[in-house]
């Protein structure tokens, strides 16, 4: 067990205790199971078919209505740092999100000092955001959102900075340099996601640099000052047009489609607000939902801050920003036809710097709910970790590995639940510990020994394959398992008429595909199937675990839950015809 007093005082555990959270985002970062955006795989085909045409614009895609989706930054990186498609790893692509993400958390946390925060609360600030899910699932994948959140929150972290341990809340006057270089990280965080991102960072920037009480000459300053920074933000993204060789492509493709198209719905705007299948109020509970599992402490936060609006306190002038930060973005972000709590994701860090800053105040209740919210879930987790050690990918120390790590994290969970002071601090480490066995418990299905070896490679190499597509853009995986081969997706699950025969009955479809493929990819029909069907009409070149992502009601029910083997994996074999 451990004492409160250990982890409360000592400032190095509250830093080791950070370290630890940053080191689990390194572990398996380029493996296939890492937690990911399901549309991943779509940007990494983009950037890839870009790479290869040898020219930064204009952006290149085989997909259909998925080309201008994003603006170019994104892909330019994958470029620069593969080396233009040279060094294409997952590993590659995904590290500069990391170092986005982990630059964000330097930042909240030597703000926090600033503040006046102590070392353990900085280092809990720091914990917090690196916990939360939107950050391990979208600060440490290509398609991220740690490169805007950074730089975004860029100009709000020096504004923090110069209001904290001021005596008086005078008024920030940047300058026409300052403002510019405002509106260059305005420009840089757009240019990595949207236009419309200028539009709430501006609003939250603008309350920011006014002094308390505000009068008219400040207000015209700061106005006039952000409206240069907007502009500046905005000619920069412009480039985009200027650039490519087919702007109106661009307009048309992201303006249109993507930005505008996502301010209406089919059934009307006003329908779709309350009615639709993105309604109004299911934002309010976007920020516990991008806590992941802090999702209960957040949403005590919030339940402590509409309290507290009842009995406004007064507030200091980096706190009010810290709120003002966080209601902006859920403000702007209400008004689109389509709401996602994704979209308040450049919002996380102040959100996990008022939950260090109140993590006393938040009621216990929320951290023991999550304490024994967790504790099925880390047996559920030690379960398949040992369901898998037992297959033929993985080993018994890493099982073994994962069983630890999930019973260490059972025991703490216990620990706090049993104890009163424990309770807060102890949901950090099992949180950690959640993530920890995750990370190993996949291990066995990342490394090199779950793929394809580099002979059955070689003798691809050259060859067309056909490989399966469960959901947009997801074949472009087997770039990374079968490199030289040349792919061709067919519809897994046979929802799309018309792509590579998905009204044939799945034997029938299998030797259509090996009449027409050098090779075929082909998942397991059903855990019954004890090898391909086409057997003896063609030969299994290799075969590896496949983990289904996608599950049929009433696949998973609570009698099998405990037999992940019946419903989690399934056999993936790679086939050649019988001559070859």
């Amino acid at each position: 067990m451990f004492a409160a007093r250990t982890l409360n005082r000592p400032a190095v555990l509250w830093c080791a205790l950070a370290l630890t959270v940053a080191a689990l985002y390194l572990f398996g970062l380029g493996g296939p199971y890492a937690p990911t955006n399901g549309d991943e795989m779509v940007y990494i085909h983009i950037a890839r078919l870009t790479a290869a045409s040898g020219h930064w614009l204009p952006l290149r895609s085989e997909l259909l209505d998925m080309r201008n989706t994003k603006p170019p930054l994104l892909i330019w990186q994958a470029l620069l740092v593969s080396d233009w498609g040279q060094n294409w790893s997952l590993w590659t692509l995904r590290l500069p999100s990391v170092a986005y993400t982990f630059a964000s958390a330097a930042l909240l946390g030597l703000v926090a000092r600033r503040m006046g925060a102590s070392t353990r609360s900085a280092a809990l600030a720091v914990v917090l955001y690196l916990l939360f899910f939107s950050s391990f699932r979208y600060g440490r994948a290509y398609l991220t959102s740690a490169p805007e959140t950074f730089w975004l929150a860029l100009p709000l972290w020096w504004v923090l900075w110069r209001r904290a341990r001021s005596a008086a809340p005078q008024e920030l006057a940047p300058g026409a340099l300052g403002y510019t270089l405002i509106g260059l990280c305005l420009g840089v965080g757009a240019a990595y996601k949207s236009f419309a991102l200028i539009a709430p960072s501006a609003a939250t920037l603008w309350i920011a640099l006014l002094p308390r009480p505000w009068n008219a000459r400040a207000l015209v300053r700061s106005t006039a000052g952000l409206g240069w920074s907007c502009c500046v933000g905005l000619a920069l993204f412009s480039l985009w047009f200027v650039l490519d060789p087919d702007p109106a492509a661009v307009w048309r493709e992201f303006v249109l489609t993507e930005n505008a198209g996502k301010l209406r719905g089919p059934e009307g705007y006003w329908y779709a607000a309350w009615y639709g299948a993105y309604p109004m109020w299911t934002q309010l509970f976007a920020y516990p939902a991008n806590a992941g599992l802090l999702v209960l402490p957040a949403l005590g936060l919030q339940v402590l801050a509409v309290r507290a609006a009842f009995r406004p306190p007064k507030l200091r002038p980096e706190h009010a920003l810290l709120l003002a930060w966080l209601l902006v973005w859920l403000v702007v972000f209400t008004i689109p036809s389509q709401r996602s709590e994704r979209y308040l994701i450049p919002a996380m860090p102040a959100l996990a710097l008022s939950m260090a800053l109140l993590w006393e105040r938040i009621a216990r209740v929320w951290f023991w709910l999550t304490l024994l919210l967790l504790l099925p879930a880390l047996l559920l987790l030690a379960r398949i970790a040992w369901v898998i050690g037992t297959l033929d990918i993985g080993t018994p120390a890493l099982a073994c590995a994962t069983v630890a790590a999930c019973a260490l994290g059972g025991g703490v969970a216990l620990a706090g639940l049993l104890r009163a002071r424990w309770t807060r601090n102890a949901t950090l480490l099992v949180c950690t510990a959640v993530y920890a066995s995750f990370n190993l418990m996949v291990a066995p299905l990342s490394g090199a020994a779950a793929g394809y070896t580099p002979e059955v490679q070689q003798v691809l190499q050259g060859r067309k394959v056909a490989v399966p597509n469960g959901f947009t853009g997801q074949f472009e995986h087997y770039h990374f398992v079968l490199a030289g081969a040349q792919l061709t997706p067919y519809d897994a699950e046979g929802r799309n008429t018309g792509v590579l025969y998905p009204e044939l009955a799945p034997a029938a479809r299998q030797q259509r595909l090996l009449a027409s493929f050098d090779a075929v990819v082909w998942l397991q029909d059903s855990s019954e199937a004890s090898g391909p069907a086409c057997l003896p009409r063609c030969r299994v070149l290799a075969q590896r675990w496949h983990v289904k992502s996608r599950h049929r009601q009433g696949e998973v029910t609570w009698e099998n839950v405990w037999y992940p083997m019946d419903w989690l994996f399934s056999r993936e074999w790679l086939l050649l015809p019988a001559d070859h």
